[in-house]
């Protein structure tokens, strides 16, 4: 029942998913986070992010202290959302 266990609720991420990519070699937080799309959600991970790094830290050995969470990238510079939804001339 606890592969079946979700993780992160914007993007339907189970705790088997995350094991299953761990298993298969993939050990950098930064490289889950884009092949699963964790923490890219409108929580943007405060929720997802914690457990994620406690299941990496289980299954690699490590202190959930020497898991750094990832980076947070900002837009270069401000953008009005109706450029991003299309409402803008620009």
């Amino acid at each position: 029942m606890a592969g079946k266990t979700i993780v992160c609720r914007c993007n339907d991420v189970t705790v088997e998913e995350i094991e299953a990519l761990i298993d298969s070699g993939v050990t950098d937080i930064e490289e889950i986070k884009r092949l699963l799309r964790v923490g890219m959600g409108p929580c943007q991970g405060r929720t997802c992010i914690p457990i994620v790094i406690s299941i990496l830290a289980r299954k690699t050995g490590k202190k959930p202290e020497e898991i750094a969470p990832p980076k947070a990238r900002v837009p270069v510079r401000p953008v009005r959302v109706e450029v991003i939804v299309g409402g803008a001339d620009e």
